[in-house]
């Protein structure tokens, strides 16, 4: 699961990261969540040979994907994730696997904690972002939903994955990140069918996030200032439980 990122770097340093065509400039988003515009990666037209102008392009979707094929979007769930294990076969996201796929630009993204039902307490709210900084790309999907007056709105999600063991222990989903050396494969759709991209459908490297508690102000939309990834402290875990075994031995669990 994904429902809230973060993307804060400078249009330079995206185009950079991406290899694009240059960006206007924008804001830094501390708090980007569904039904937003958020800003994506396509793979532009072939330059002409033996030029050095990049070719990647990006655009601004909205984040909740719509098939073309839905009549009505007041009848249709919004999708923010996909789920990568099931969308090459999933009807929703056949198409764009086949035909559609994107890179997603963050510097990060929230998740949250929530401890069992019998405990109580809040979530703990978590900013996760690459231990050295700088930008990650999500992999993602891309549709244009085409209403009944001729409009077209661009819709995007982001593919998940089982989340490795370091995220495991606030949530059992993570978004998928695709390393630079693998940005063209990924959005190569021409030569590149879903079935030649599943190994980057992965959970990145153990060691690659870090995970820090930051305050639940981030479940407001409108809250939207850079104080939201500031650290705050964690709350305490709940104490182990102390039970008896059949031998009399005391045992933790």
């Amino acid at each position: 699961m994904c429902g809230r990122f973060v993307l804060n770097a400078s249009p330079e340093e995206i185009a950079d990261y991406l290899d694009l065509i240059g960006l206007e400039d924008f804001p830094g988003r501390f708090n980007i969540a569904p039904t937003q515009p958020i800003l994506i990666v396509v793979e532009g037209t072939k330059p002409e040979p033996g030029s050095n102008l990049p070719n990647r392009q990006a655009m601004l979707v909205r984040w909740g994907f719509m098939p073309g094929w839905v009549k009505d979007p007041k009848e249709f769930p919004l999708l923010i994730n996909a789920r990568s294990e099931t969308a090459i076969g999933k009807a929703s996201f056949r198409a764009a696997m086949r035909h559609r796929r994107i890179l997603i630009p963050a510097t990060g993204f929230y998740e949250w904690r929530r401890p069992p039902k019998d405990e109580g307490g809040k979530p703990q709210a978590y900013y996760i972002k690459p231990k050295n900084g700088g930008i990650v790309a999500f992999a993602g999907l891309m549709e244009t939903w085409s209403s009944a007056d001729g409009s077209e709105v661009d819709t995007g999600a982001i593919l998940t994955t089982s989340a490795n063991r370091s995220i495991a222990r606030i949530h059992d989903r993570m978004p998928v990140v695709i390393s630079p050396e693998d940005f063209t494969r990924w959005l190569d759709c021409k030569t590149q069918e879903p079935r030649e991209v599943i190994d980057l459908m992965k959970a990145a490297d153990e060691d690659f996030f870090e995970m820090i508690p930051v305050s639940d102000k981030v479940n407001k939309v409108a809250n939207t200032g850079a104080d939201l990834i500031e650290p705050v402290a964690q709350r305490l875990e709940p104490a182990a439980k102390v039970v008896k075994k059949d031998d009399g031995q005391m045992s933790l669990f």
